[in-house]
């Protein structure tokens, strides 16, 4: 994971340089900086795969063309097997396929990469190419000055280059000069009518989803990969298959104790996840006043005061904070709701209409819960991998029918329900963990409400309304949104970027904690039996 920063019309090293200052925390193990002709390109490196030898920019053996990148590339080693014989390689790091491939292919090896990056491929003769991932997960923003093109992995870089308006560059595109923005991938149309029995549609979710996860692991011999381990569904089921690939592999999980002394349910649940699939497991147990205490850090690095964003970014703030301890690759379960219907909001919406709000969200992840991902876990130098979010996964979500994301199950509506069921009887979790009743992130943490609390202190009616009326371009509909803003722009005080940050549209963070109320005592659905249907069974559970 790293940091990139450039200027496309003038060699402008200067602002380059003051650009890496401010990635600095993303790439902590080394900068470089090249101009070629009226271009200047700079990066910092947190170095993952090719250790040793992979500093960027990576500029090709007769100096016609380089790179710099962000991310990594996980089908990187059959593609330089296909180059080699064409091309010489200076490194053995991912980030120098894409530009080899690039001089064979043209602005079309964009749609052979299998990863996530955001990245430009620059030529001497003053060509050019950024490019993004397909749903986001890197991100990229742009932006001019007096003409000439700058773009870099945060907006607080972009606030240093002095840039007019900032746009984020949108996911799943590349850009040339010759043929502006293009659309190289799009979250794929549903197809739900391909995919409608039960043990199939269980057994292409399991199989495909076991080749993500492990495809991740990806990293030199001495690089260590972990995974977060909340006691959730997401976060379980990953630790589980990473652990068949890394023996006593290092799992995470971070809580509050209540007034009683009680523990959050997340670090219950989490131990018994741990405890089965023999991990080296960490915690982290926080206080409100610590949580406090991070706060404004926190809404400083994550660069958006979302409530939604800054609730879940705090405790992921603290495992980020413990997981850097230990490794340096972590995997994360970001967007396994948006997947499989996991939004407890999502059981009052007609069946048919599902699947759309699914692809609806996962089309708006790159500014919301992957910009949380990204910018805490660079804080810590930690790069974040998202098995859920491969294109494969992606691909298959649009196939399955909705009645199979949300089963009913006797008195019961079961969200994420074919995950389940994938791993029911195959020993990866316990029982009780695999049906365990959806929760948030915050309340599993045990810190749901703190923000809102702090907000009914330090911000009054009046406060609020002036602060709406201000800003109003700014989405500020609470208390707690205005005094998140408030901290906010302490950081990023320009105007300029409030088009490019994002905000959950049709989440109501109230009604879906109110939906989960009475889940904090980790119960799981009372008709597991039922619930996870044998083989014999092609309908599943009775409706």
């Amino acid at each position: 994971m790293c940091g990139i920063a450039g200027c496309i019309g003038s060699a402008d090293v200067d602002t380059v340089n003051r650009m890496l200052d401010a990635l600095e925390h993303r790439g902590p193990n080394d900068r470089g900086v090249h101009i070629s002709g009226n271009m200047a390109f700079g990066h910092t490196r947190l170095s993952i795969v090719d250790v040793a030898g992979g500093h960027q920019p990576i500029i090709s053996t007769d100096n016609s063309c380089g790179i710099i990148g962000n991310g990594e590339i996980y089908n990187f080693r059959k593609l330089r097997e296909q180059l080699a014989e064409e091309f010489e390689f200076r490194t053995h790091s991912d980030t120098e396929v894409p530009l080899h491939l690039y001089r064979k292919k043209g602005s079309a090896c964009v749609k052979e990469l299998d990863g996530m990056f955001a990245f430009c491929i620059f030529t001497e003769a003053g060509d050019y190419l950024l490019a993004r991932d397909p749903v986001g997960i890197k991100p990229l923003y742009y932006a001019y000055r007096d003409g000439n093109l700058y773009f870099s992995s945060e907006l607080g870089a972009m606030s240093l280059a002095q840039v007019e308006e900032v746009h984020e560059f949108p996911a799943g595109h590349y850009y040339t000069p010759q043929e502006g923005f293009v659309r190289y991938y799009q979250v794929p149309e549903i197809r739900d009518h391909l995919l409608t029995g039960v043990d199939e549609a269980a057994a292409r979710v399991r199989d495909t989803f076991k080749a993500s996860v492990k495809k991740r692991l990806l990293a030199d011999p001495e690089i260590p990969v972990g995974a977060f381990c909340s006691g959730g569904l997401d976060s379980s089921l990953i630790a589980a298959i990473a652990a068949e690939e890394i023996p006593n592999l290092h799992t995470f999980a971070v809580g509050m104790r209540d007034e009683n002394g009680k523990e959050s349910d997340d670090l219950t649940a989490a131990r018994l996840v741990a405890e089965h699939i023999d991990s080296t497991h960490h915690e982290l147990i926080f206080t409100e006043e610590e949580y406090y205490q991070a706060l404004p850090e926190v809404i400083g690095k994550l660069e958006s005061y979302d409530p939604s964003l800054v609730r879940c970014a705090v405790p992921c703030y603290f495992t980020c904070k413990l997981a850097a301890r230990y490794v340096t690759v972590v995997l994360t379960g970001e967007g396994a709701d948006e997947l499989f219907a996991g939004y407890h909001y999502m059981k009052h919406q007609e069946t048919a209409r599902l699947n759309q709000e699914c692809r609806r969200l996962i089309s708006t992840l790159h500014n919301i819960n992957l910009q949380r991902a990204d910018r805490i876990g660079m804080l810590f130098n930690l790069e974040l991998r998202v098995p859920f979010l491969d294109t494969a996964m992606i691909d298959l979500a649009m196939q399955i029918p909705a009645e199979l994301k949300i089963r009913q199950v006797n008195d019961a509506r079961i969200e994420k329900w074919i995950l389940r069921r994938a791993f029911a009887d195959t020993g990866h979790l316990p029982e009780e963990v695999l049906w365990r009743y959806k929760v948030q992130y915050t309340q599993g943490a045990g810190c749901e409400s703190l923000g809102e609390r702090l907000a009914e202190k330090e911000i009054s009616d009046q406060e609020l309304a002036e602060i709406k009326a201000a800003y109003p371009q700014a989405a500020i509909n609470s208390k707690e949104a205005a005094l998140y803003f408030k901290i906010f722009r302490r950081y990023h005080p320009q105007d300029s970027i409030l088009k490019s940050i994002g905000i959950w549209e049709g989440f109501n963070f109230a009604e879906e904690r109110a939906n989960t109320q009475g889940a904090l005592d980790n119960k799981r659905y009372q008709d597991t039996p039922a619930a996870a249907p044998k083989a014999n069974d092609p309908e599943g559970a009775s409706q």
